[in-house]
Order: structure tokens, then sequence, then C-alpha cells
């Protein structure tokens, strides 16, 4: 994977991110909702927060490494 690939992966994987709070809002304001999928939602944030500092940080080494080559 590239350098462009990992900055490309970190941005879908923002859009998600930045997409779930919004689920959790929707979640708080109806009565019949599931706090377990609550829950869920909570662990795949931090699953893909994880996720996108790794493409980061793929993309700073890759970087890192072609400027060390040129």
């Amino acid at each position: 994977m590239n350098n462009e690939d990992s900055l490309t992966r970190a941005e879908e994987l923002l859009n998600r991110l930045e997409a779930a709070p919004g689920e959790l809002d929707s979640l708080a304001t109806d009565e019949n909702a599931s706090p377990e999928r609550a829950l869920e939602i909570l662990g795949e944030l931090s699953e893909l927060a994880k996720s996108v500092e790794e493409e980061l940080e793929r993309a700073r080494r890759e970087a890192e490494s072609d400027a060390a080559q040129s």
C-alpha cells in the first residue's frame, strides 16, 4: 500500500467515524433504543479511531521512507 492509498483509507475511516455520533444522537432521542446498540457504536468508534491512527502512521512512515530515498 502506498502513501496515497493509506491517506485515502484514513479519509474513508474518518468519514465512518464522523457518521457515528449522528447514530448515537438518534439513539439518545429514541425511548425504545437499545443500550446495547449504543455500546456497540462506542466500540465501533474506538476501533475506527485505532484504524485511522494506524493508517496515518503508515502514511507517515511511507512518506519518510520516500523522502529518505530521494
